[in-house]
Order: C-alpha cells, then structure tokens, then sequence
C-alpha cells in the first residue's frame, strides 16, 4: 500500500508561488482599497489571483503593482497564520465587503467551526497554507498578463480581472524562464497552425470543433497510419465504434455520474429514448469484448481505436488545438488476467516511449496517480485499489524510472501512470496513461473461461500511448516550430523550374517523386526562381528541387533543404534517399 503521508509534502515552488499571489492581492489592496478578491492559487509555472475592480485595471497599471509588490516584499512583512472561529471569520469578511470570501467561506468550509486564515501585514486572507515564513524569502517574480475570468469558471457569474505572474527561487531561473517563454510564444501553434494552413476554429461550427485543413489532415493522417500499423504489430485489434450511445450505457458505467456536467446534453429521440455524444471510448470497447465469450487463451485482448470523443469544455477554457470539445484519442483497452498485468503494464510503456523517442519528445516523467483520503471520490475496495496501485508501481520499479506520486489524481475507478509532458512553453500536460481497473469490469460482469473452467473476472487497462490527435499535433507544431520532419511535411518537396523552358523536365521530376509516394508540388508559376524558394522555405518545405537546362541535361536535380544547404544529385540517387529517410522517420 502506497504512504499517503509522503503525498502531503508541499512542493517549495508550490508553496513560494502560493505566497507570491497573496503578496499581489496584498499589493492590490494597498493600490484599490475597494477591491473585491477571490481566489489566489499556484498553478504550473507561476500563480494568479482574480479581483473585481470598482473601476478598470489594465497591462499599464502592472509595473505600479509589481512596485507595491516590491515594496511590501522588501519589508520582510512575515506570514502570519491564525485559526479562528468560523462565525468570526465570516464577522470580519463582511465588515470588510469581500462577498466572495464569504462564498467560499459558506461552501467549502460550512462545517469547520475554526477556519484556516492567514494574515500578510494589514492584508487578510482565507487560507490552508502554506506559507513561507515572510515575504522578503521571495527573490525573484514577474507579473505577466491580465485576462477575464468568471468566477467559479461559470460564464454565467460575474466575470473578474484575473492577474498573472510567476516566481523562481533566483534570479537567474527567472530569466531563464522568461527567455524560453519569449522563444515558445514565437512557436505559438496558433499563429503557425494558421500561417502553416494546417487547422482553423471557425464560430459557424462552434467553439472548440477543429477544422483539420488538408496540410493538417495529412500530418494526421500520417500518424494515424504509424500508430495503427505499429499497434497491429503488437498484437492489438482495430475496431471503429459510434461516437454516441443510449444514455444508459454511461450511466452503467458511471461516466454520466461523474461527468455529466462536462458531457453534452442528451439527445431525445421521438420513440422517447435518450442518445448521448461519447465522452470515454472504454464503454464502446467492453461492448466489442462482450462480443463473445472470451477462454483465457484468448487472453489479452487489446483493443484499440483513434476514437472521437466529445466534451463540453467551457468556452472560457478552451485554447486553439490543446482544449477543445472534440477529440480524437489513440485509445485502448486491454482485458487480461490477473497474472497478465504486469507484462501488459510494461508493453505499453515501451510503446508510448517509442512513440515519444520516434518524435524526439525527450522532456517528460511518469507520475503515478493514486486516490487521496476522500473515499467518497473512488469506486472500489481498499483491496481493489491497493493491488492495482502496487501493480503500477512494480511496473513502474521493475524498469528503473523515477516517478512522483499524484494525490488524488486518479481516475474514478482506478490509478493510473501518467506520461507528463511539457511543450516548448514549458505547460505540462498528460499526454499517455495507463489506468488498471477491477470497477468496470465488474460492472459490466465481465467474464473469461479460466484453464479450470471457472468463469473469472479479467482485469481491465485503458491505455492511451500517443495521446490526442489535437492536443499532440500542436504539441508537435511547437515542439519542431513548424519544421515537420520530412516523414510527416504536408509538403516534402517542391520542384522549381528556372524558367518554363524547363517545366516539361520539372513534371518529369515531380511525376516521379510522386511514384514513389513522395508528396510534392510543382510550382509552374512564371517568377523568379529566388521568390519560389523563398515561398518554399516560408512553407516550411523539407526540400526544394530546384531544375534548369543543366539539371535535364544531366538527369539531375539542385536540391536545397530548409537549412539552406545545397546539393547536386542523380534524380533517382535523390529519390531513394527521400525514400528511406521516409521510412525510417528520421528527425
């Protein structure tokens, strides 16, 4: 059994990130005395805090707050918690007009009869800490943005000035930091997805619902293709499922419950029957196992889809392709017996590495995410829950790779190993999981022919090894900043005539790399041929077969790569290259 005592250590970034926001909301208080506050968190790389202003506050007004900031920081003001009464703490939110303390206060804390709160010199605050010992400990900080956000993340509440900055212990770590954040945001997969051509958001569809343009469709279809063949490789089955289903199928296996208020409305039918867009694709694959009676010599049975799956995020927190309302997931699901686990576990990290390692996504961890002490949250037994985090967690050990543990990070209905990536803007993400579940199994009841003929339970691993299609394509768009390796280019080559006296040789070569299932476009436009290169190169183009009256007299091409680097070639030496770079996936 896991120590959940080792869980509850805090995170010295967390907990210097935490101080930080209430430095800004005490900072904020001296500047707007009248200010409204309500939550203040740490989240990954910084921290916020959000306010309701008596009159608006913009960008130009954060150099005046980053000043008050220093200024309270410089008086070494200390952290100062006190526990007091509930009755007396709402007593004093009211006397000072914060209705969202009191909110927070009546919701989340109406049974505590003494409350957690701390106070930072004459700025007082509801909270459960911790703290560092007094704000001269922070030595280097930023405020970076401001946005609108509405309270509780519900757009029908009052929409309040969310504040921005991040912390580091040194000075150094922060420069760094906003250097790499200046160098990220030039790889933006908004802006490149846009100029690349590859995805659109159009209002007309709805917020969230991607447009896949053809340069996108085809960087799509190209991974759809390896992962499937890789997978066919390793023993599982493609299927293709509905992407919706009668309601009830959720409510069995407890999505609906859980997640309904994240899930689109049902759809009525006349005959009166309720339909719903799929929010998980585990329900549609026990279907496929429960297809037919399975023996445990057919066991495991690996089941996989690149499935479409919806969910109604809100629109406040949706962001280009890294958020949206519609998902195509590498999802798959695996039954096996308990003495198969293990070796399953193992498999499908060796998978999702090779996945990463073939991209050159090196900056990830594993973080194993486990319940916390709220039973209420989980479905299962102790025992249920013990057995499959120790099984991840051998899994986990037996391979020699360090992991953190994840409180209260796990599925509903089992733990899970999670792939955490960070992109080229240094956010972390879940990308790859591996969860074990005895839940639904036995909520579907589930059944194998065990070797004494007995009718056994199978364990159940949902598994996803690339992750979504959306999120990991922006992912990839930052991650080579546009430059696709030549594998998966939408464009792998263009050919460039000189002149047109030389178009007839130019369609020669394209016809040619296009025979060997090389993706190429000829440009017979009448221009310069330096402009033709110059438009290749901002395309973002592999290669540039450049062609003249030299090149067809000889049976050659001028290549150029994005690089800039040039290179005379026979024109079938060239094309075998492209060919095994190709197959190989080079980077």
């Amino acid at each position: 059994m896991l120590d959940y005592a080792e869980l509850d250590a805090p995170d010295p970034l967390y907990v210097l990130r935490h101080s930080c926001a209430h430095v800004l909301a005490a900072a904020v208080m001296e500047l707007w005395p009248d200010t409204k506050y309500a939550i203040g968190p740490p989240v990954e790389n910084g921290f916020y805090y959000d306010f309701e202003f008596s009159k608006p506050v913009g960008e130009a007004d954060l150099p005046r707050i980053e000043a008050r900031m220093a200024d309270i920081i410089a008086r070494d003001v200390p952290f100062e918690q006190v526990l007091l009464p509930r009755e007396e703490v709402a007593a004093r939110f009211r006397e000072l007009g914060q209705d969202y303390k009191l909110e927070i206060l009546e919701h989340e804390a109406a049974g505590d009869p003494v409350v957690s709160c701390y106070r930072t010199g004459d700025f007082f605050d509801l909270c459960r800490g911790p703290h560092i010992a007094s704000t001269g400990k922070i030595e280097a900080f930023k405020l970076q943005k401001l946005a609108g956000a509405y309270w509780r993340g519900d757009e029908h509440n009052r929409q309040l000035t969310r504040i921005y900055g991040t912390a580091w212990p040194t000075r150094r770590e922060l420069d760094e930091y906003l250097t790499a954040l200046e160098e990220a945001e030039a790889r933006d997969h908004k802006r490149l997805g846009k100029e690349l051509k590859i995805f659109a958001l159009d209002e007309r569809t709805g917020p969230g619902l991607v447009l896949w343009l053809p340069n996108g469709a085809t960087i799509r279809r190209e991974l759809e293709r390896w992962i499937v063949d890789e997978e066919l490789a390793r023993g599982y089955q493609h299927v293709v499922t509905p992407v919706l289903a009668k309601l009830a199928l959720y409510e069995q296996s407890g999505h609906w419950e859980k997640y309904h208020d994240t899930m689109f409305p049902p759809m009525r039918t006349d005959e009166g029957e309720a339909y719903e867009l799929r929010p998980m694709n585990c329900p549609h694959h026990i279907l496929v196992y429960q297809q037919e009676l399975h023996s445990y010599r057919d066991l495991p049975a690996r089941i996989a889809e690149i499935g479409n799956m919806y969910r109604y995020e809100k629109s406040g927190e949706l962001m280009g392709m890294i958020r949206v309302r519609s998902i195509a997931l590498n999802d798959a699901h695996i039954f096996c017996t308990p003495e198969q686990l293990h070796g399953e576990i193992l498999a499908v990290m060796d998978l999702a590495r090779y996945f990463m390692e073939t991209l050159g996504v090196s900056d990830f961890y594993y973080r194993l995410s486990v319940r916390d002490r709220d039973s209420s949250k989980w479905a299962g037994t102790d025992e249920q829950w013990q057995a499959a985090e120790a099984a991840l967690a051998e899994a986990l050990e037996s391979v020699g790779v360090r992991y953190v543990l994840g409180k209260g990070e796990a599925a509903f209905y089992g733990p899970k190993i999670d792939f955490q990536v960070r992109d080229a803007q240094r956010r972390e993400f879940t990308n790859n999981t591996i969860q074990v579940d005895f839940q639904l199994p036995e909520r579907f009841d589930l059944e194998y022919v065990a070797a004494d003929g007995s009718r056994q339970r199978p364990v159940m691993v949902h598994r996803g090894a690339f992750g979504a299609m959306e999120r990991m394509i922006a992912f990839l768009i930052e991650h080579y900043a546009g430059d696709f390796p030549t594998w998966l280019a939408p464009e792998q080559v263009a050919v460039l005539p000189i002149t047109d006296a030389h178009l007839d040789y130019a369609r020669c070569v394209a016809e040619r790399l296009r025979a060997a299932r090389i993706r190429v476009e000829l440009d017979s436009r009448s221009e310069r041929v330096g402009k033709k290169i110059a438009e290749a190169r901002s395309r973002r183009v592999p290669y540039m077969a450049v062609v003249g009256g030299r090149e067809e007299e000889a049976g050659t091409v001028q290549v150029r790569n994005r690089a800039g680097e040039q290179s005379s070639e026979p024109l079938e030496e060239f094309v075998g290259r492209l060919v095994t770079e190709i197959a190989e996936r080079r980077r």
